[in-house]
């Protein structure tokens, strides 16, 4: 009797045994099954953010909020573009975006602290050397997938003084040391000197050249 009363105990502990490994197992396959589907959770939430953003973006019927932010993309990479060409020819300026207006520019000037201010507030020469530099920027972000390889430069350099206006010629011919033609229209004396090929327009009478 006492063999068989020891037995049914063995039995009930094999049993209990049993029953708790297959609930461990059980638990941890909840955990694993959990764990899983917190992560399929997350992913679906990042997804959901992007989304979310590209709606905000897309909001507007006429899709010119997302054109604003593209745009806003490329004026970003233009700025950078151009001044890395600007501080060749200005240790004084950089171009940067303005925060407030989206796809507006504003010049900061490092001589004042890093000032910021208009554009439109430079000097004619501070003005060209500017848009020179943009210029330049921009063939650089068009040049991505082609390769541009002429620059035509219609006057402009009348209102640099005499170091500006070395700087600029000197970072012309840079350019064509790149392989670039680089076309210049002017009327200044200086530039006619540093220029070997010319092309001259001389008036003639009956209005003709």
């Amino acid at each position: 009797e006492n063999q068989e009363s020891l037995q049914r105990s063995r039995d009930k502990l094999l049993v209990a045994q049993t029953t708790r490994k297959n609930r461990l197992a059980q638990d941890e396959q909840n955990r694993k099954r959990k764990a899983e589907s917190e992560n399929a959770l997350e992913k679906d939430r990042e997804d959901f953010a992007v989304w979310r953003r590209l709606k905000e973006l897309i909001g507007s019927h006429d899709g010119a909020k997302f054109r604003r932010y593209a745009q806003s993309i490329s004026l970003a990479i233009l700025t950078r573009h151009a001044n890395r060409h600007l501080a060749k020819l200005s240790d004084r300026y950089r171009i940067s975006r303005d925060l407030v207006g989206e796809l507006n520019l504003e010049i900061e000037d490092l001589h004042q602290a890093g000032a910021k201010r208009p554009m439109a507030s430079l000097s004619g020469g501070e003005s060209f050397l500017a848009s020179l530099a943009l210029a330049l920027g921009l063939s650089d972000l068009a040049g991505r997938k082609v390769r541009i390889d002429s620059l035509f430069i219609d006057e402009g350099f009348g209102s640099l003084d005499p170091d500006s206006l070395e700087v600029a010629i000197a970072t012309l011919e840079s350019l064509q040391q790149d392989k670039k033609t680089v076309g210049v229209i002017s009327h200044v004396d200086l530039l006619k000197e540093r220029i070997g090929t010319q092309i001259v327009v001389e008036k003639q009478p009956g209005g003709v050249s």
